[in-house]
Parts: structure tokens; C-alpha cells; sequence
């Protein structure tokens, strides 16, 4: 992925305080896995965000890849980095609908995305 992708998403999120500090995209990679959304659990899902890693089911910029994608998951990258245990407990005990992290993260997009 053109590193471009990542900046430009966290100019996006760098316009939000949602934590202390800024996200970080130092170590942060993307990677496109389409087989992995293929699996039963994960066919819900267009993006996926473990700590520094932002997978997708589709090359950035085609199918279901959108820059509000990438930055939607980078959010959650986001907030990995300030609370790992508190995404991760979420994650296990709150309904998809419900995370208050995922709501988060559809909210960051939908406040920086440009008209």
C-alpha cells in the first residue's frame, strides 16, 4: 500500500483529541489478506486492526478499500495504542453494535471526512 494512504488518514485523525497523544503510524502496516475474510468469522468484515497491523480483504483504493476504511481502522489502531486491555475486554464482552470503540471509530470517520 502507498504509504501516502496511511499518512493522509492519520491527517484525518490527527484533527480529532480523542487521546493524548496523536496516532503513531511508525510501525503501523497494512496488509491485504483476502483469504482471512473468507473465514466464517470474518466475513463480516472488510478491515481488521490488531496492534500496529491493519488488514484488508481488498488492495487499498479498489473494492471495498476506501480511504474511510483505512482510516476507520487506523482508529482502532489508535486506540490500541492508549488502551489495549479496555479494546481487547470490549472486543470480548460488548456486542459488535455496541462497542463503544467501534462506535468510536465510525464517528472519527464520519467527523473528518470532507464534504
Amino acid at each position: 500500500m502507498p504509504r501516502s494512504e496511511l499518512v493522509h488518514s492519520k491527517k484525518r485523525l490527527d484533527r480529532l483529541r480523542l487521546y493524548p497523544r496523536p496516532v503513531s503510524i511508525r510501525a503501523v502496516q497494512v496488509l491485504t489478506v483476502p483469504w482471512l475474510f473468507g473465514l466464517p468469522r470474518m466475513r463480516r468484515y472488510d478491515g481488521y486492526a490488531l496492534p500496529w497491523t491493519i488488514l484488508l480483504r481488498d488492495v487499498p483504493g479498489t473494492g471495498t478499500a476506501s480511504e474511510d476504511l483505512i482510516c476507520h481502522e487506523l482508529c482502532h489502531v489508535w486506540q490500541m495504542q492508549h488502551h489495549p486491555l479496555r479494546v481487547f475486554w470490549a472486543w470480548l464482552t460488548k456486542p459488535y453494535e455496541q462497542n463503544p470503540f467501534e462506535l468510536e471509530a465510525r464517528r472519527a470517520v464520519e467527523d473528518t471526512r470532507m464534504p
